[in-house]
Protein backbone atom coordinates (compact mmCIF):
# COMPACT_ATOMS: atom_id res chain seq x y z
CA UNK A 1 0.00 0.00 0.00
CA UNK A 2 2.62 2.56 0.87
CA UNK A 3 5.82 3.44 -1.31
CA UNK A 4 7.52 4.72 2.36
CA UNK A 5 7.11 6.77 5.39
CA UNK A 6 8.66 9.46 6.60
CA UNK A 7 9.40 10.29 10.43
CA UNK A 8 10.67 13.84 11.41
CA UNK A 9 13.55 14.38 13.52
CA UNK A 10 15.04 17.15 15.09
CA UNK A 11 19.23 15.43 15.30
CA UNK A 12 20.24 12.85 12.55
CA UNK A 13 22.85 11.54 14.73
CA UNK A 14 20.66 10.98 18.02
CA UNK A 15 17.85 9.19 15.89
CA UNK A 16 20.44 7.00 14.02
CA UNK A 17 21.84 5.49 16.98
CA UNK A 18 18.35 4.93 18.27
CA UNK A 19 16.63 3.20 14.68
CA UNK A 20 19.64 1.65 13.32
CA UNK A 21 19.27 -1.06 16.33
CA UNK A 22 16.01 -0.62 16.97
CA UNK A 23 15.02 -1.54 13.56
CA UNK A 24 17.57 -4.02 13.32
CA UNK A 25 15.23 -6.05 15.56
CA UNK A 26 12.78 -6.69 13.11
CA UNK A 27 15.49 -7.50 9.98
CA UNK A 28 15.21 -3.43 8.37
CA UNK A 29 18.80 -2.21 7.83
CA UNK A 30 20.17 1.82 7.02
CA UNK A 31 21.01 1.83 3.10
CA UNK A 32 21.00 5.41 2.45
CA UNK A 33 22.12 8.50 4.67
CA UNK A 34 23.02 12.44 3.86
CA UNK A 35 23.16 15.22 6.10
CA UNK A 36 19.05 15.35 6.11
CA UNK A 37 17.90 11.81 6.17
CA UNK A 38 18.63 8.53 6.51
CA UNK A 39 16.80 5.45 4.87
CA UNK A 40 16.02 2.20 5.89
CA UNK A 41 15.01 -1.22 4.15
CA UNK A 42 14.16 -4.85 4.70
CA UNK A 43 16.72 -7.39 2.89
CA UNK A 44 16.23 -8.24 -0.31
CA UNK A 45 14.01 -4.60 -0.66
CA UNK A 46 14.56 -2.45 -3.55
CA UNK A 47 13.87 0.39 -2.17
CA UNK A 48 14.03 2.46 1.65
CA UNK A 49 10.16 1.91 3.07
CA UNK A 50 11.12 3.96 6.36
CA UNK A 51 12.96 7.90 6.35
CA UNK A 52 13.77 9.33 9.39
CA UNK A 53 14.21 13.04 7.91
CA UNK A 54 14.46 16.63 9.31
CA UNK A 55 11.67 18.47 7.88
CA UNK A 56 11.89 20.02 4.29
CA UNK A 57 10.65 23.21 5.18
CA UNK A 58 13.69 23.98 7.93
CA UNK A 59 11.38 24.19 10.87
CA UNK A 60 11.43 21.66 14.10
CA UNK A 61 9.96 17.97 13.83
CA UNK A 62 7.28 17.66 15.64
CA UNK A 63 4.87 14.87 16.35
CA UNK A 64 1.40 13.78 15.15
CA UNK A 65 -0.95 13.11 17.88
CA UNK A 66 -2.43 9.96 16.34
CA UNK A 67 0.53 9.22 14.09
CA UNK A 68 2.06 6.14 14.59
CA UNK A 69 3.80 3.17 11.85
CA UNK A 70 2.99 0.17 13.39
CA UNK A 71 6.06 -2.41 11.92
CA UNK A 72 5.42 -5.95 10.80
CA UNK A 73 7.58 -8.31 13.24
CA UNK A 74 8.18 -12.04 12.79
CA UNK A 75 7.34 -13.39 15.76
CA UNK A 76 6.89 -12.31 19.44
CA UNK A 77 10.41 -12.53 19.86
CA UNK A 78 11.05 -9.68 17.46
CA UNK A 79 8.27 -7.48 19.23
CA UNK A 80 9.60 -8.24 22.54
CA UNK A 81 13.28 -7.15 20.87
CA UNK A 82 12.46 -4.22 19.42
CA UNK A 83 11.01 -3.17 22.93
CA UNK A 84 14.34 -3.76 24.78
CA UNK A 85 16.42 -1.88 22.29
CA UNK A 86 14.42 0.75 21.93
CA UNK A 87 13.99 1.33 25.49
CA UNK A 88 18.06 0.86 25.26
CA UNK A 89 18.51 3.45 23.29
CA UNK A 90 16.93 5.92 24.35
CA UNK A 91 13.22 5.45 23.69
CA UNK A 92 10.04 5.83 26.01
CA UNK A 93 7.26 2.65 26.88
CA UNK A 94 4.26 3.38 25.38
CA UNK A 95 3.08 -0.35 25.99
CA UNK A 96 4.93 -2.96 27.14
CA UNK A 97 4.75 -6.29 24.49
CA UNK A 98 1.97 -8.68 25.37
CA UNK A 99 -1.54 -9.65 23.43
CA UNK A 100 -3.76 -6.50 22.71
CA UNK A 101 -7.89 -7.08 22.58
CA UNK A 102 -7.91 -6.37 18.82
CA UNK A 103 -8.00 -10.13 18.16
CA UNK A 104 -6.51 -13.39 19.29
CA UNK A 105 -2.90 -13.13 17.84
CA UNK A 106 -2.35 -8.95 18.07
CA UNK A 107 0.76 -8.59 20.17
CA UNK A 108 2.62 -5.73 20.01
CA UNK A 109 4.69 -3.07 22.01
CA UNK A 110 4.37 0.68 21.73
CA UNK A 111 7.19 2.83 22.41
CA UNK A 112 8.29 6.41 21.61
CA UNK A 113 11.72 7.54 19.89
CA UNK A 114 14.13 10.30 21.18
CA UNK A 115 11.70 12.97 19.25
CA UNK A 116 8.88 11.45 20.76
CA UNK A 117 7.23 9.77 17.85
CA UNK A 118 5.43 6.85 18.39
CA UNK A 119 5.73 3.06 16.76
CA UNK A 120 4.57 -0.34 17.38
CA UNK A 121 5.78 -3.51 16.35
CA UNK A 122 3.29 -6.15 15.71
CA UNK A 123 3.13 -9.73 15.19
CA UNK A 124 -0.01 -11.34 13.92
CA UNK A 125 1.34 -14.86 14.43
CA UNK A 126 -0.04 -17.44 16.96
CA UNK A 127 2.75 -18.37 18.77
Amino acid sequence: MFTYITIGINDLPRAVRFYDPVLATLGFERRQMDDQEAGYAAAGDSRCRFWITHPFDGKPATIGNGSMPAFEAPSRRAVDAFHAAALQHGGTDEGAPGLRHFHANFYACYVRDPDGNKLSALCERPE
